[in-house]
Parts: C-alpha cells; structure tokens; sequence
C-alpha cells in the first residue's frame, strides 16, 4: 500500500491531549504505523551522560498512532482525508477528498 502520510507533510492531530494542533512530520515509522511529529506529543526522559550531551530531563516529540493524524489540506489548512489519482503522464500521486488538489508536486 502507498503511504498517505510522508515525511515532511503537514498534520493536524485529531485526538488525545494535542487535539487541534498541527506540526511537520519528522520520521515516519510503517511498520509501527507511527510517525513523529515536530512538537507534538512531547515527553520527557531521564537521559544518561555522553560524550556529545549532559545528564539531565530531555524533553522530546514520541511517535503517534498514524491514526490520530489528518493530512492538512494544502488549500485551507484543514483536516483532510487522502486519496490517489494517476495523472495523464503516468504518475501516481495523492489527493485531498476536501479540495481535490494535488499534494504531491
């Protein structure tokens, strides 16, 4: 299956304490069916000392059910479902349900 969500795109969380809010995915993780999203479902951690970093509380993004995310239309910000469709020159690329624009350059 294709993926809907890339590295990159532009989500809006649509459940759980970042409800609302939207960030640019980092990392997208397909065999968990999660992603990481920059600034959104912050944690934090107790880090040991290393040679690059102090010892001390971390905060940083954990990954998030693909589930709970919704591509954010390109046309007016909103959550949007994803679809496909093959262009004339054979190239597959994916679309908004919401607006019908292409996402995929």
């Amino acid at each position: 299956m294709a993926a809907k969500i890339k590295k990159g795109d532009r989500v809006i969380v649509l459940v759980g304490r970042d409800k609302g809010r939207s960030g640019e995915v980092l990392q997208v993780k397909p065999k968990e069916d999660r992603a990481v999203v920059k600034g959104i479902n912050l944690v934090k951690r107790h880090q040991g000392q290393t040679a690059k970093q102090e010892a001390g509380i971390v905060t940083k993004e954990a990954t998030i059910h693909l589930s709970n995310l919704a591509l954010a239309d390109p046309k007016d910000g909103k959550a949007t479902r994803i679809g496909f469709k093959i262009l004339d020159d054979g190239r597959k690329v994916r679309v908004a349900k919401r607006s019908g624009d292409v996402i995929d350059g």
